[in-house]
């Protein structure tokens, strides 16, 4: 939850006073003995260790949870030579590491560097010699370690320094994590110092506690102290899915679409490459449909379990190389989409898209875009599905949406006029259709919500009010044949 500060000095040390960064204006005070801050106290204690330098952000590189590898660094991983100028840039690293399950994963470091231990001091390391000997110093792989990280302070915090010789009161403030680990450390058995209550610290989960006492300060400590995950081990960026729900997982599956095989590995024969062009769509009713240009195959997906035990079981009849019963790996949202990551045991399945969850997985297309698409030539269903398949119901209709409104399904001599409608309501874009009440177009009398579209495809959906059930409509260019 920490992030290592810049460093820089706050106090220049006197031969027995703090004063650089004491205020210039003094006055005679007798100090509020209820709210002093004892040096070696257990609040004081408490409150360093809050403070230390957290050392398990860059684990990627360095493995070593009790100090930071000062940036830029250059490291060579597996062979690509990588320059971390920014905390964003791990990412680079943990990609290369990700793009193959049967690799020795390597990061070689390139010396000289310089590291930033716990308490803030810089020091410059050489070779690996150097640097292995400070990396057995730190506690190992999930170990107990001094520094707690799941609360951190707000800042600016304002103390006063006591001085009983002088009887003069000093006032300090502080911007940091190093700056008040700086003055804690320097407080010496016989200042007497005061925090300026109330102060405000924040939780793991986010959550804003008012300080009003060192008392209450010492408690919320204590009880956070092993309150959340302090990400101390090796796997950068929690790709273990310890936090993973299944909520997570259904929304990001449901809301986006649709889904392309990104990698596919069975038995060590990479799969990838057969699949592409096949997009995936994941239905909240646990229907899985994957459509090609030329056909279209129906399957369901169901999960349980939760966080690292997160099984999800794909059964898609005439797509067996799918069929399984996977464990969630990953799921990523980024700016340029989203990833789901399956695996067992050596096998590994990672569906991206496109969408990069902004609207909770909905897509919001411009409803100009949608009309313009709609309206230029013929359109044809290519897929119904309403519990079951029911495509063929429409097999024979050619579909035509004038720019007014209006709308012709046309088989043979048949003609049944309609009319649609784009409704944008809360960023979701709708297609009302409506080619009267008799069989079969009641079946598509309904308000459409639509999941995505380009000039050779629409794809639209409906959740029934009643069972919650979810029907599929989509428009495509060529006609299907009637089985």
């Amino acid at each position: 939850m920490k992030r290592v500060k810049l460093s820089f000095l706050l106090f220049l040390i006197g031969a027995l006073t703090l004063t650089s960064c004491r205020t210039e204006e003094s006055e005679v005070i007798n100090p509020n003995n209820e709210e002093t801050l004892e040096a070696n106290s257990i609040v004081a204690g408490l409150m360093q260790r809050v403070s230390l330098s957290d050392g398990s952000l860059d684990n990627i590189i360095d493995s070593a949870n009790c100090f930071t590898v000062n940036l830029p660094v250059t490291v060579i991983v597996n062979g690509v030579e990588v320059t971390v100028n920014t905390e964003a840039d791990y990412e680079l690293i943990e990609d290369i590491l990700d793009e193959s399950d049967d690799d020795t994963d390597t990061v070689e470091i390139v010396f000289p560097i310089t590291v930033t231990l716990s308490d803030y001091t810089e020091v410059t390391l050489n070779s690996i010699e150097e640097f292995l000997a400070l990396a057995l110093t730190c506690p190992d792989e999930g170990e107990t370690d001094p520094d707690i990280e799941c609360l951190d302070f707000v800042y600016p915090i304002t103390a006063t320094i006591f001085n009983p010789v002088t009887e003069e009161l000093e006032t300090i403030v502080i911007e940091n994590d190093e700056q008040l680990y700086d003055f804690l450390e320097l407080i010496e058995e016989g200042d007497v110092v005061n925090i300026e209550f109330p102060i405000s610290i924040v939780l793991a989960d986010g959550t804003t506690v008012v300080i009003e006492d060192l008392e209450q300060l010492e408690d919320v400590i204590e009880e956070a102290e092993d309150a959340c995950d302090e990400d101390d081990d090796y796997d950068y960026d929690d790709d273990d899915c310890e936090d993973c729900t299944l909520e997570d997982l259904s929304d990001l599956l449901t809301g986006c679409s649709p889904w392309h095989v990104a990698e596919l590995e069975r038995d060590d024969v990479e799969l990838g490459e057969t699949y592409e062009g096949y997009a995936f769509t994941f239905t909240e009713s646990g229907e899985v449909i994957v459509e090609t240009d030329s056909d279209e195959f129906f399957g369901t997906w169901e999960s349980s379990g939760s966080g690292e035990e997160i099984t999800v079981v794909i059964e898609i009849e005439d797509l067996p190389d799918f069929n399984d019963d996977w464990i969630l790996h990953e799921l990523e949202v980024e700016d340029d989409g989203s990833y789901v990551e399956l695996r067992l045991v050596d096998d590994n399945l990672e569906f991206e898209s496109s969408c990069d969850g902004s609207t909770d997985g909905d897509p919001d297309p411009d409803a100009e875009a949608l009309a313009a698409v709609l309206t230029d030539g013929a359109w044809f269903v290519t897929n119904y599905f309403d519990d079951v398949d029911e495509t063929n119901l429409f097999c024979e209709y050619t579909f035509e949406f004038g720019a007014d409104g209006t709308a012709v399904a046309v088989a043979g001599d048949e003609t049944v006029e309609g009319e649609w409608e784009i409704v944008n309501d809360d960023s979701e874009l709708d297609l009302f259709l409506d080619f009267g009440e008799a069989f079969p177009f009641d079946e598509i009398l309904d308000d459409w919500e639509v999941i995505e579209f380009d000039e050779n495809v629409i794809r639209l959906r409906d959740i029934s009010g009643g069972d919650g059930t979810e029907d599929l409509l989509t428009f495509g260019r060529e006609a299907t044949s009637c089985d």
